[in-house]
């Protein structure tokens, strides 16, 4: 459950909407209980909000079902209204979670809006890396072009293998960006202390709080990038989609996921007979430390990786999208992925 073809469009759609802080949140009525409205896409955002505003924020989170699907959630009236009474909504976006943007309207104005994939950098990261890509397949062009062919020389033929030339790494992938950027520690510090000034905005008399909490968080958080840094720096592991990308690059842990493979589970497609037998081989030979598995996404060829990898003794590493039933919030959540991470890689 990655991004989507339509991954591109929706970022546009939502960019007038989802600038950071933007809007009149202390105009916004304060609630009849004397909490301060939340509504987030997801509970993974709703829980590091509630982390951040204590016993002073109601957060209603719109998907709270760890068998929720962002990418297929259609939005009901009662989201609808739930947003329009919010002092404060908190989303993913880069694609995640598009249903969120039809919800913010001009009744939504009022509202302070925190969009966590902007912030982490990773869509800027990314528009500069296709612009480099940009500027060097057009200056190798300009070189090409001037060139004189000799006389012998078929100037289709040159052409063609000039157009098979494109960027990948070891697999062959041209990665989009990922946008799970809750399992990108930086991020998530930066949005705990969004969260903090945003909220401080609304209710400036527990403007300390707020700023205590979100640093009680966010050093939780920093002890967590801590125990994962470079902990599989050398190894590699299979992921069955690639969930949780950014945990893995904090451990400096190789993905030796094929991209067939890949594709086919992110699109809920039927694996290619060769990409499965490739990944089943690199289980059964034990080419890859650990199999790291996202728990909330499940079909058949999955199930033999599993199983295969069951067979070849490979520790398994189960990873969610939303907080799983009896996590008590983001800290609890990620410290025991972490944990789990961290424990197979040493193995």
């Amino acid at each position: 459950m990655t991004v989507r073809n339509a991954m591109l469009g929706a970022v546009a759609a939502v960019t007038a909407v989802a600038l950071t802080a933007c809007g009149g949140g202390q105009d916004t009525p304060a609630a009849s209980d004397g909490k301060i409205k939340v509504v987030a896409s997801t509970n993974v955002w709703g829980s590091v909000v509630a982390a951040v505003g204590g016993d002073d924020v109601a957060v209603t989170s719109i998907i709270d079902d760890p068998s929720g699907d962002p990418h297929s959630y259609e939005a009901k009236p009662s989201d609808v209204a739930a947003v329009r009474d919010a002092q404060l909504v908190i989303f993913n976006g880069g694609g995640y979670d598009d249903f969120f943007a039809t919800l913010l309207g001009p009744e939504t104005e009022g509202a302070k809006k925190i969009e966590a994939f902007p912030l982490s950098g990773k869509a800027d990261e990314h528009a500069s890396e296709e612009a480099h890509a940009s500027e060097e397949a057009h200056a190798s062009e300009e070189a090409h072009a001037s060139e004189e062919p000799h006389a012998s020389e078929e100037p289709h033929a040159s052409e063609e293998a000039h157009a098979s030339e494109a960027p990948a790494d070891d697999h062959g992938h041209d990665h989009a960006v990922n946008e799970h950027v809750w399992y990108d520690f930086e991020t998530v510090r930066e949005v705990a202390d969004q969260a903090a000034a945003d909220l401080a905005a609304i209710a400036p008399d527990k403007k300390s709080s707020f700023e205590a909490n979100a640093k009680t968080f966010t050093d939780g958080v920093t002890a967590l990038e801590e125990k994962a840094k470079d902990k599989g720096a050398g190894k590699k592991v299979l992921e069955t989609e690639p969930v949780a990308h950014y945990l893995l690059d904090t451990a400096g842990v190789e993905s030796a996921t094929p991209e067939a493979f890949a594709d086919a589970v992110e699109e809920e497609g039927d694996v290619p007979a060769a990409a499965l037998a490739e990944v089943l081989t690199l289980v059964e030979r034990k080419q890859v430390v650990a199999v790291v598995n996202n728990a909330q996404t499940a079909n058949a060829a999955t199930a033999q990786v599993l199983a295969k990898a069951g067979e070849a003794g490979l520790p398994l590493v189960e990873v969610t999208e939303t907080l799983p039933e009896g996590a008590t919030g983001y800290l609890d959540w990620m410290t025991k992925q972490v944990d789990s991470l961290v424990g197979a890689l040493a193995a």
